[in-house]
C-alpha cells in the first residue's frame, strides 16, 4: 500500500536520495527552497522554508505515515573563536526548526507512522571544534526519545547519528583527493559515508516491517563511534 511520506529538504544530498527509494512505492512530498535535482522524478515538490515558514501552511496530505527532517549544519570551529550567532544559527536549523515542523504535522501522523531524523556521531563521541553541531544534535537526540516516549504505540520516532558523509553540506570538509583519504583513513572502514549509506537505514525505519524499533539513535558512522582501530 503506497503511503504518504514527507521530506523536509529532500532536494539533494540524503534528502534527494531518499527521494529516489521512496518514490518508488510511495507517495513522497519534498518540501525545499530548491527543486532543480528533482525534474522528472515521481514526487509533489513544496516550496517551503523551514525557518521562516509553517508548514501545516502548505498544501500537505491531511495523513501522513512517514516523516523526515533532513536540513542541518556542519560549523567546525574553535571554541574559543566561534560567535553566539554561529550556536543560535545552528540550533535554529538543527533543532528549533525541527521541533517546530513537527509541533505543525504530529497530529497529522497515522497509526503505525514513522518519523526519522538526523543528529551526528560527534554526540556520542567528543570530538574538538564540533560543540555548536553536538550541541543542536544532541538536543535532537533528548527531543526525539522523549517523543517516542510521548507517542508510543502510535508513531515511532528514531535518530540516524552519521559520520562524515560526501554531500554538498560536506564538501568544504571533502574538497579534494588529499582530505577524502585523510578523512577515510579515520573510519574503521576505511572510507566516508555516501546518501545511500544514510538513506539506507532511513528507508529501513520508515518501513511498517521494521515496526518494533522506537526512541533509538542509530550509528551509521563506518564504526567511528564504537571501534578503535589505530
Amino acid at each position: 500500500m503506497k503511503k504518504n511520506i514527507l521530506l523536509i529538504g529532500g532536494s539533494y544530498g540524503i534528502g534527494l536520495e531518499m527521494a529516489k527509494k521512496l518514490s518508488k512505492d510511495h507517495q513522497v512530498y519534498v518540501a525545499s527552497r530548491s527543486n532543480n535535482e528533482l525534474s522528472g522524478m515521481d514526487v509533489t515538490h513544496i516550496s517551503f522554508d523551514a525557518l521562516t515558514e509553517d508548514i501545516s501552511e502548505k498544501a500537505i496530505p491531511e495523513k501522513l505515515d512517514g516523516f523526515v527532517y533532513c536540513p542541518g549544519s556542519i560549523n567546525l570551529k574553535p571554541f574559543k573563536t566561534m560567535g553566539v550567532d554561529t550556536i543560535q544559527n545552528d540550533m535554529e536549523i538543527n533543532f528549533i526548526a525541527l521541533a517546530k515542523t513537527v509541533k505543525s504535522i504530529i497530529n497529522r501522523m497515522n497509526e503505525g507512522s514513522s518519523m526519522v531524523f538526523f543528529s551526528t556521531v560527534a554526540v556520542g563521541t567528543g570530538m574538538p571544534f564540533h560543540t555548536s553541531v553536538s550541541a543542536a544534535k544532541g538536543a535532537i537526540e533528548g527531543f526525539a526519545r522523549a517523543l517516542a516516549a510521548e507517542y508510543a504505540p502510535k508513531v515511532r520516532v528514531n535518530v540516524i547519528a552519521p559520520s562524515l558523509v560526501d554531500t554538498p553540506l560536506s564538501e568544504r570538509l571533502l574538497s579534494n583527493d588529499k582530505k577524502k583519504e585523510m578523512m577515510a583513513e579515520r573510519h574503521p572502514m576505511k572510507r566516508v559515508g555516501n546518501s545511500a549509506d544514510i538513506a539506507n537505514m532511513a528507508t529501513f525505519l520508515l518501513d511498517s516491517d521494521n515496526s518494533w524499533i522506537t526512541g533509538q539513535v542509530i550509528g551509521v558512522d563506518g564504526g567511528m563511534s564504537s571501534l578503535n582501530v589505530s
